[in-house]
């Protein structure tokens, strides 16, 4: 079985140099393919190099929580490696873009309207460069939804992934009907999770797609409460080699064949970001 990890913050293991340990882990775990997000203008040629070096792809753009640290250059930068970099075949979306919400210092004034002017900006990039967008859905589908119908126009669609999603089947349909899929990740296996285990289960296949977030959003079993931290247990990192247990988590809530869902999320993901292809050859 063949597993993509539509969304891996691979670059996050440079400092420690686990990089090449954790290509490795994954490729044998059957994760054929990363694809690897930038988070801010300073990581934007980081992602792009280690996407080169491991046969991966990327994702450029400027994540909503890195808004209040975004020099004032910050979407011109971003412009110029679009323009530089728009015909690398690796480079498969504009990403990490989005809204947060949950985070109390960006829904204050001036970083909610900054990050909203962030994210319209970089829709608006994206389809100038026609590329696929990543985004960020964090309490803030509905604004999210809001800009992307803006600025696709009438009846405009658009391709990419709404990653990490943890929103309503209302709000998950209007993202599907805009033409994304949708990203399911570690958050998935935890049994408390009812409203996304349940779309999980319910959604059409052709709606998801499978990620890690690592070494972020670990999933259950690598997870430890605030009280076994506090005891000095450290927080388990998550790997994209734990993408075939979390898909496994998906088939069972859905009762399917493991290997039918590994067909279907990376046929999906080569829709949501259609350079992939060319890149599993």
């Amino acid at each position: 079985m063949r597993w993509i990890d539509t969304h891996c913050h691979l670059d996050a293991f440079e400092a420690d140099r686990q990089v090449g340990a954790v290509c490795l882990a994954a490729r044998q775990a059957g994760v054929v393919h990363c694809v690897i997000p930038a988070v801010e203008v300073a990581n934007l040629h980081v992602v792009r190099d280690l996407a080169h070096r491991q046969n991966y792809s990327y994702c450029l753009g400027i994540h909503p929580l890195y808004v209040p640290t975004a020099q004032d250059d910050a979407l011109a930068v971003l412009a110029q490696a679009l323009q530089a970099h728009h015909a690398d075949p690796r480079l498969v979306a504009v990403g990490e873009i989005g809204l947060d919400y949950f985070v109390p210092q960006l829904t204050q004034s001036p970083w909610r309207e900054r990050q909203e002017a962030i994210y319209r900006a970089q829709l608006k990039l994206a389809r100038q460069y026609g590329l696929p967008v990543v985004l960020h859905v964090r309490r803030s589908a509905d604004r999210l939804l809001k800009h992307l119908r803006e600025v696709a126009g009438p009846g405009g669609r658009w391709q990419g992934i709404a990653h990490a999603f943890n929103g309503s089947e209302v709000q998950a349909q209007e993202f599907l009907k805009l033409g994304f899929k949708l990203g399911f990740g570690g958050a998935v296996t935890f049994e408390r999770a009812h409203q996304l285990r349940r779309l999980a289960q319910t959604l059409p296949l052709d709606a998801l797609v499978l990620e890690t977030d690592a070494p972020d959003i670990p999933p259950h079993w690598l997870y430890t409460t605030a009280a076994e931290r506090e005891a000095g247990a450290p927080q388990g990192r998550n790997t994209p080699a734990e993408l075939p247990r979390i898909a496994h988590t998906v088939a069972q809530l859905r009762g399917m064949a493991l290997q039918d869902l590994a067909q279907a999320s990376t046929h999906n993901a080569c829709q949501a970001l259609p350079r992939l292809a060319a890149l599993l050859v």
